[in-house]
């Protein structure tokens, strides 16, 4: 027996929306509970009338699933920690006379506009009411964090002219920071 349009849909949204494996899972609660309303004797249009009362809007099963995405969790993380790194990197800076290294404004500005690109990205991946969106610009937001730490450890290792234990503390907040990334990274990109 083929699937009411109302069923058909309800799968056709949840996969527009949602990973295969979740989108399937989730179609396949909602099958189960359509076949045992006509086991109940229901007539099929109102069995999947039913079915889809009895498991909810595709719309707030798709917006919960967002809201425990660990893409969303992982961009929350990195924008929590922002400030910290950003403020260890800004005392470094500061305490080793940054304005004075030899690195181009062209440098600078470059990583002034990469940081507000990747911190909008982590912004739309944590809060974001789209899964695959979410998805997307944190993975975007992860790899740009690690690019910039990366940089910024560079740039300071060539650049300054001694280590000191605030420019120690900074890269240590930052290696810490490219740790999680890649971390995040691997199970977001297997999705």
């Amino acid at each position: 027996m083929a699937e009411p349009r109302l069923i058909r849909d309800y799968r056709a949204e949840l996969t527009r929306q949602l990973p295969a494996p979740v989108a399937d899972e989730v179609a396949d609660g909602l099958t189960e509970t359509y076949q045992a309303c006509l086991r109940r004797g229901q007539a099929p249009d109102i069995a999947a009338r039913s079915a889809i009362e009895e498991f909810g809007d595709p719309r707030v099963i798709i917006a919960e699933f967002t809201r425990v995405s660990p893409a969303r969790r992982a961009a929350r993380r990195l924008l929590t920690t922002g400030p910290v790194a950003g403020a260890c990197w800004a005392a470094a800076l500061v305490t080793s006379q940054a304005q004075t290294w030899p690195v181009p404004v062209a440098v600078r500005l470059l990583l002034g506009l990469a940081l507000a690109a990747v911190i909008t990205m982590l912004a739309f991946a944590a809060l974001g009411t789209r899964y695959r969106l979410a998805i997307r610009t944190a993975l975007a937001g992860c790899v740009g964090i690690t690019a910039l730490d990366v940089s910024m450890i560079i740039v300071v290792l060539m650049a300054a002219p001694a280590m000191t234990w605030i420019t120690a503390a900074a890269v240590a907040v930052s290696t810490a920071r490219i740790t999680f990334s890649t971390r995040t990274l691997r199970p977001l990109l297997a999705r």
